[in-house]
Formats: structure tokens, sequence, C-alpha cells
């Protein structure tokens, strides 16, 4: 077990590593999107235009052997340019049938770019094939190669033009990061990077059946109950009203994480302890996980909205005030995943 993890640790680094060789800074980001990768879920990155968001993710598909397909959303754009529609094809015969041509989702690396620019009956478009990995269209269902991974960018909600996503399309990503501004140091290296004539062409260093192999052995990872206890007391504790309902949470928040947010944390927590060369989940584990796993499953009320209050801020406070450990924890180890 402990010669896997070793190995995860050290494949896991060697892509990270390829796409520093592009991407300047943003560590914290690329490990969120490494981390989505490797546990089969999909990621929602957030930020202004220019931060490099959209680089992120053509890098991250060029050191993978995985098709890849890009979609601009735009508020224009329909349903079944995404999905794919059926067409009048003529036979060799002279007959005229319908033939149903496959859209740019059917792929294994999507970048959604600008998802919120199009209307929302566009973007729940893509909620069967980012739960299910499967698409229904034409009278047909599709099932889709594994692994199948959908990266999403997105501006900030209050720049003009945009849609905010559906709460159950929110759902479906395993995380939301957001992408912040450069450093002095991180800034100069860019400028030297791409006004200097320099191409960088990152390297393959992973194929789609290794990538399955990891997801797998992420499953396996040890999750003491105390802990797995811990992450549903967490989840549990962003439900207002709710036994575990802190004061920010009854507060701030009109609605809770679902069930998928521990499955996130329980997740996350175990990439982070292989990445630590353990093979068993730490609450330190789960404390890391937290923020990129529950920020965009808690909905604010009123109140936090009219104080300006974030998610980021309730869920720290959360954080800080929930004890890990409990008189009433079960005691008994189990496999959780």
């Amino acid at each position: 077990m402990q010669q896997q993890a070793d190995e995860f640790r050290d494949r896991y680094t060697a892509v990270k590593n390829e796409i520093g060789r592009v991407i300047v800074g943003h560590d914290e980001i690329v490990h969120g999107v490494l981390t989505c990768l490797m546990v089969g879920g999909h990621c929602l990155l957030e930020g202004v235009p220019g931060l490099g968001k959209t680089l992120l993710v053509r890098t991250l598909a060029e050191t993978l052997n995985l098709q890849f397909n890009r979609i601009q959303f735009t508020p224009d754009l329909m349903p079944s340019d995404i999905l794919g529609t059926n067409m009048v094809m003529e036979t060799p015969e002279g007959r005229r049938v319908f033939e149903f041509q496959k859209g740019p989702i059917f792929t294994q690396i999507l970048l959604a770019d600008e998802i919120n620019r199009a209307t929302p009956k566009t973007q729940s478009a893509m909620l069967e094939t980012m739960q299910e990995g499967t698409i229904t269209a034409g009278g047909q269902k599709f099932t889709l190669d594994k692994p199948f991974f959908v990266m999403a960018t997105q501006n900030p909600l209050e720049q003009e033009g945009t849609y905010p996503l559906p709460e159950a399309q929110l759902d479906r990503f395993f995380y939301k990061l957001v992408v912040g501004y450069s450093s002095r140091q991180e800034l100069s290296t860019i400028i030297d990077r791409t006004t200097r004539g320099i191409v960088i062409e990152p390297q393959k260093v992973m194929d789609g059946a290794e990538i399955l192999k990891w997801q797998k052995l992420i499953r396996e990872v040890i999750m003491a109950s105390h802990v797995q206890d811990y992450i549903v007391r967490l989840t549990l504790a962003t439900h207002p009203g709710g036994p575990f309902a802190l004061p920010p949470t009854n507060k701030y928040l009109r609605w809770g994480s679902s069930p998928r947010g521990a499955q996130t944390l329980a997740l996350a927590a175990k990439v982070r302890a292989l990445l630590e060369g353990r093979y068993n989940v730490s609450y330190e584990d789960v404390r890391r996980v937290f923020l990129p796993a529950m920020r965009h499953r808690v909905i604010l009320n009123f109140e936090a909205q009219a104080e300006g209050i974030e998610a980021d801020q309730v869920l720290l406070e959360i954080l800080e005030k929930l004890p890990e450990k409990s008189d009433d924890a079960p005691v008994a180890a189990s496999m959780a995943s």
C-alpha cells in the first residue's frame, strides 16, 4: 500500500510539474484541478478575465493523452450546439434519413469556457452528462468514454452579461476554485515567458487508463470512523436550523450543503492523505479541502448579502468553531468512500 501511495505521489507530481512549465504560480489552483481529475470530479474556476484560467485547462489537456474539446459559451449558444442534433443525411441509395451528429461534449476533457455567459437553458444541457457520464439526445442514450472531466471557467457574477449557474449544476462540480491575481514576481515571470518568443510545449505524461487506476486507489484509502464523523458534522453544520448548526450558519445561510458535499470532502481528503505519504485520512486533510468543496454548495441569505458577507467567511467560521472530536462519535474504523 505504501508503495502505491508513493507511486501516486510521484506521478501526480510529474503532471503538476509539467503544467508548471507553462503556468506561473497558482499552485493551489493547479493542485485543486488535479485533485478533481484524480477523483473523477468536475472543476469550476472563477476569476476575472485574463488570469490564465483557459490556459491552465488547455495545458492540462496537453499533458494528458485524452480527447479534448472546447466550447466557448455565449448568450446565443443552444443545447444542441453542445449535445448534438439530428441531421438529414442522404444514403448511397438516395434515401434521406435522420442521423445524429455528435456535439463537442463527446470527449474526455471538456473546457466549458465562460460557462455563465450562456443562458440557464443551455447551461442545464450538461446536467445529465456531468452526473451520469451519459447523454440522451435524438431518442438515443450514449455513454461517454472514461475518464470524463469537465473544467468550466466563469467570470464573477457581478460582470456584465453573466447568468448565475443553477444550484443543481453548481452541486455537480467537485470543486469551485477562485483564481486570484498573480504576485509581483509571478507577473514578472509571465512577462518574460510571453513576450520573448519562447514557446513551451508540455509533454504528455499520463493516459486515461492510469487516471482510472488512481481513481480506484484513492477510494481504497482508509478513513477512520471519527474522521468520517467529522466530515458528517461539518456538512450538517452548514444546514440552518439543524442539530449541528452554528450561529453563523443560522444567521447567514439560507441553504446548506447536499450529501455531495460530504462525498467531496471524503474523496478530496483521501487525495491529500496520499500526497502526504499516508494511507489514512487525518482531520487536517479534511480541513484543507473544506473551502473549495463547500463554497459553491451553500446559499447565502438576504442578511449576508446586505452585509457583504461571502460564503468563505461563513465556512471559515464554521471550520473554526466546530470541534474535531465529538463525545458521541463512533469508534470503529471504516473503509468509507
